[in-house]
């Protein structure tokens, strides 16, 4: 999906800036992509003990490489270099195998009113919303241990 009018550049300036700390390169990033069939080869990939792997190269296929991760040849793609296998990926995916658990995942969010990813929710009662810097998440657990 395309965002006529939203300043990317500006949006990605921050991101580029705290990623380069961390050895990350942002690319130019200009579509938003339908990510479920990421997610759902991201639940492949767990189950075949390579999540991990999955995650970082989809992560760095789309906002290094800026590939769009709604389409299956970048999945597939993507499978590939993390070595699953991408037959049984593309029967799982095909079969809606891992569609009723994202759905479930979903309802679980729209429950617990989270708005946006990565949402992180602690001790049932504070959320901490996007990529915020670790005093916070400091912050939130001394709270913790306060009360």
């Amino acid at each position: 999906m395309r965002l006529p009018g939203l300043d990317w550049e500006g949006m990605y300036q921050n991101l580029r800036r705290t990623g380069a700390h961390y050895g990350i390169t942002f690319g130019a990033v200009t579509l938003l992509s339908n990510s479920r069939l990421a997610l759902e080869a991201s639940e492949y990939a767990r189950d075949h003990g390579s999540f991990e792997e999955f995650h970082e190269k989809v992560f760095q296929a789309y906002f290094t490489e800026v590939k769009d991760i709604g389409r299956m040849d970048v999945i597939m793609d993507v499978a590939r270099s993390a070595g699953l296998d991408t037959e049984g990926l593309t029967a799982a995916l095909q079969e809606g195998r891992y569609r009723a658990k994202l759905q479930k995942a979903q309802q679980e969010s729209q429950r617990q009113d989270i708005t946006g990813v990565p949402t992180f929710i602690i001790d049932e009662r504070y959320k901490i919303v996007g990529a915020q810097p670790l005093e916070v998440f400091r912050d939130t657990l001394c709270s913790l241990g306060k009360k």
